[in-house]
């Protein structure tokens, strides 16, 4: 059996330092040497931005409508309600399209701080899924390969949507948005804005579209806290309505769109249900 660590030596030395310094920087981060996950149940702990995952499961590379991609990033694991949602999405997109959905980065074999730019996804609750569907496996990975996204959705003034966003598209993040496992979607303000526009009759689902910076290739789901996970740290609900008001207008605004450099913190301390993940065998 290969051992979970790729680098024994080096991710003992780096599982001291936040042992003893919880406060660390990403310089003493162990998580990405982990190429296997914390034995035992499944467990979502901590928040999305500073948590971790016992117990994870492995997304399979392909599956009904839908592609794992960029798996040499070692981000194809989560917690069994993540995956639950993932298959549901693309067995619910295959019912009507022989098409894929391109399934980005989960989280790594125990969760935690990745090395990428991404500080979210450490709770094994969180998924990038692409905009861009795929008409087939080979493609997917052809059209990621050597660091390629997929095509934007929004324009290049930042204000409406590219001629890449359709039917396709809204009905997936709809799809996305009504199940009942997920807590928000991010996406770029310029598609919840759209959204907000165009949508009519029911538009309860709109709430969970929140949003944020980038996102303008892919959209990012997080889910609730389940019930086997009394560690997990849920965010804060999004706020009543469909989140079509002054809230939404402010990520037009000079403030939003050319935001001031902020200091950066100290990170928080890692729960200490973490620190058992880390140092399961």
């Amino acid at each position: 059996m290969p051992s979970p660590l790729r680098h024994r030596s080096t991710a003992m030395g780096l599982l001291l330092l936040v042992t003893l310094l919880p406060g660390t920087t990403t310089l003493a981060n162990p998580w990405p040497g982990f190429d296997s996950p914390a034995p035992g149940p499944s467990a979502a702990i901590g928040a999305a931005s500073n948590g971790c995952l016992a117990g994870a499961r492995a997304l399979p590379a392909v599956g009904r409508g839908f592609v794992s991609i960029r798996r040499e990033r070692n981000c194809f694991y989560g917690h069994p309600v993540l995956l639950d949602f993932v298959t549901d999405l693309g067995a619910s997109l295959a019912r009507h399209s022989d098409r894929r959905l391109m399934v980005g980065d989960l989280a790594q074999p125990r969760g935690g701080l990745m090395a990428s730019r991404h500080v979210s996804h450490q709770n094994g609750l969180d998924v990038d899924i692409w905009f861009t569907l795929a008409s087939s496996a080979t493609e997917a990975r052809r059209e990621t390969a050597n660091h390629r996204d997929p095509p934007s959705m929004v324009a290049p003034d930042g204000l409406t949507l590219s001629p890449h966003w359709g039917a396709e598209q809204r009905l997936l993040l709809k799809t996305a948005a009504e199940d009942w496992r997920v807590d928000r979607i991010l996406v770029n303000p310029a598609i919840k804005q759209a959204l907000c526009e165009t949508e009519r009759g029911d538009r309860h689902w709109l709430r969970k579209v929140r949003p944020w910076y980038r996102h303008d290739a892919h959209f990012h789901v997080r889910l609730r806290c389940p019930g086997d996970s009394p560690d997990c740290q849920p965010q804060a609900p999004p706020p009543a309505g469909d989140g079509c008001d002054a809230t939404l207008a402010w990520w037009f605004s000079d403030e939003a769109r050319h935001p001031a450099r902020s200091k950066p913190q100290p990170p928080a301390p890692m729960p200490a249900a973490c620190h058992k993940v880390l140092e399961a065998r």
